[in-house]
């Protein structure tokens, strides 16, 4: 069992009293499941390329209790107004009055669906620290942890990897957002101090120790929530297959555009009719390779271009991708004109969310006073700052 800090045993006791008063009895253990930040990479996870993300120290602690029937009883501590959800352990459907529940329940209906069935159900209490619509993975972060919760519970035996797979298809079929693996394989596979190079075509990785010594991962939230399902992500994934599919056309072998280096692309390029659509290719290659170079330079110190890349990951998803949106622009903007900023990017999905930055420690306080106020005189409303350490994936802690 993971070693419980203070801040953390203060969240357990509070979720402790609360489950109590819900259910009228004590919670049995406790979990933790990690959001994530990618660190570059983004829009490569469906394209079959590389993404660079790690697990953080913001996410979602669970209080669990097993019930003698097959129904389950959720209750959010950040979603008091929601009340407490109940639903079934088998044949469930989507349901948008339940709201984040269906996470949990896309688990449980994967699970069942490949043959892992729940032999009752739970009383669960959560508590949440990842920002809601921040792009740091809450809904990975809830998918991972009810499958860690089942595959413990009931003994599967599935191994982490198999989980990521089963939560990637919860969001994907339940929920309907046709995601990549990258949010639940960091929420699930995180290591300490570490972020992983995942090749997403053949699910190949590595962990590259990320040693800032004087430096941090500081998050900074837009404050515009975005919503995945509604949003530009599946018209741009569209977009990606449908050029895919014309290259093919002249290259018939190609199975991703992760493949391509960025002299094969431009080569071909000319095959993809649309010009929006051969833009949204270049930035899937270009942005798949500059990963690579840019995990090559962290591993050999040169944390300055791993920085320059990160800036120019930004570029292409503001002028190929068209991902990004004022409120990013603004913040990345004003981020690389700050001393002490090594680099800075959108991270996530976009359409709102966050800016990952790479920051010297003695220029955080610096950066987030300059940031906020050239934010607040341009957006109208004020960002907000996170500063994250790398954690471990998905575990339980008592």
């Amino acid at each position: 069992m993971a070693q419980v800090d203070q801040e953390v045993r203060a969240y357990l006791d509070e979720m402790k009293k609360v489950f109590k008063e819900k259910f009228g009895k004590d919670a049995e253990r406790s979990y933790f499941s990690p959001g994530r930040v990618n660190l570059i990479g983004e829009h490569t996870d469906y394209n079959g390329g590389h993404v660079f993300p790690c697990a953080i120290s913001l996410g979602t602690y669970a209080v669990v209790a097993d019930r003698a029937d097959m129904e389950t009883r959720v209750y959010s501590v950040n979603l008091a107004d929601a009340g407490v959800i109940e639903f079934p352990m088998t044949g469930l459907v989507y349901e948008k009055a339940k709201n984040w529940a269906n996470y949990f329940m896309g688990v449980v209906d994967v699970f069942e669906k490949a043959g892992h069935k729940a032999g009752h159900g739970f009383d669960i209490v959560i508590h949440g620290t990842l920002p809601g619509g921040a792009g740091l993975s809450s809904s990975a972060s809830l998918e991972v942890l009810m499958s860690v919760i089942l595959n413990e519970t009931f003994g599967f035996g599935l191994d982490m990897l198999e989980m990521v797979k089963l939560s990637q298809k919860a969001e994907n079929q339940f929920v309907g957002v046709n995601c990549g693996i990258m949010d639940q394989f960091a929420v699930g596979m995180g290591k300490k101090d570490c972020a992983m190079l995942l090749d997403c075509n053949t699910l190949q990785y590595r962990y590259s120790k990320i040693a800032l010594a004087d430096a941090s991962i500081v998050i900074t939230n837009t404050n515009k929530p975005h919503s995945l399902a509604s949003s530009a992500y599946n018209v741009r994934r569209a977009q990606c297959e449908h050029a895919l599919n014309e290259l093919k056309e002249v290259k018939p072998e190609l199975n991703a555009l992760g493949e391509l280096s960025n002299e094969a692309f431009n080569q071909i390029a000319g095959a993809i009719s649309e010009p929006l659509e051969r833009q949204r290719a270049r930035h899937a290659v270009y942005e798949n390779n500059r990963t690579l170079e840019a995990v090559d330079a962290l591993e050999k110190n040169d944390v300055e271009k791993f920085g320059k890349l990160m800036n120019e990951s930004h570029f292409s998803l503001r002028d190929d991708y068209d991902v990004t949106g004022k409120e990013l622009d603004t913040l990345a903007e004003i981020a690389w004109q700050i001393p002490g900023v090594i680099g800075s990017r959108m991270t996530g999905a976009g359409f709102g969310g966050s800016t990952v930055s790479l920051v010297k420690n003695d220029a955080i306080e610096q950066f987030k006073k300059t940031v906020a106020e050239g934010y607040t005189k341009k957006i109208g409303y004020a960002p907000s700052f996170y500063v994250a350490n790398i954690s471990e994936g998905t575990h339980r802690i008592e």
